[in-house]
């Protein structure tokens, strides 16, 4: 959690992804999702974090000292802009954050051919979601993500295609579904932890 914002998005989102982690891979899954404060040194120790809103986000110092301190030491956080828009608040906000920290250039687009969508399952390129086109963001669907590389590795993913909502439901209910939407979930962790 940040200071500024919503980051409280998508509360169901978690325990739908931790039970597909369960459920198709080998991983130990720690069952139980943790709220850790991005200014608190405890989120330098996480494997994988998970950040999201729909506002404005201004870290605050200690926020922005953590934020880069645990992506060059080596920690993976994917960012979720829930309004699904290139241009809203969420986006040029942290956007900005990410260039304060990491410089004006370091968020590029990643190709579709990245590793991250042959992690685990097979994807050809970033899975669009059914948020995109419904009035409330920039009505685009976004054919790719962004990322920040670290010694040639991703350590940063950025969408802006709300996967956090689309994710956001009780994981008892995937059996209605034809195909399982948090798969693409699955391969991020796995990149993530290099698994």
């Amino acid at each position: 959690m940040y200071e500024s914002g919503d980051w409280d998005v998508d509360i169901r989102m978690p325990s739908n992804v931790l039970n597909s982690l369960v459920e198709y891979t080998t991983l130990r899954v720690d069952p139980v999702e943790r709220v850790i404060a991005l200014s608190d040194a405890k989120m330098l120790e996480a494997p994988f974090c998970y950040l999201a809103g729909h506002k404005l986000v201004q870290f605050t110092p200690a926020e922005r000292k953590n934020f880069e301190r645990y992506v060059r030491g080596g920690g993976f956080v994917f960012v979720d802009d829930c309004n699904h828009d290139i241009d809203g608040l969420f986006a040029k906000s942290f956007e900005a954050e990410l260039a304060r920290i990491f410089g004006p250039k370091a968020l590029k687009k990643i190709p579709n051919n990245h590793p991250i969508y042959s992690s685990f399952f097979q994807f050809d390129g970033p899975p669009n979601t059914g948020n995109e086109l419904n009035g409330w963001g920039d009505d685009l669907v976004h054919d790719y993500l962004k990322a920040i590389d670290i010694n040639g590795r991703v350590r940063v993913l950025y969408s802006n295609k709300d996967y956090g909502c689309e994710w956001d439901y009780d994981f008892r209910n995937k059996r209605w579904l034809v195909v399982d939407n948090t798969r693409f979930a699955v391969n991020i962790i796995q990149y993530a932890l290099g698994a």
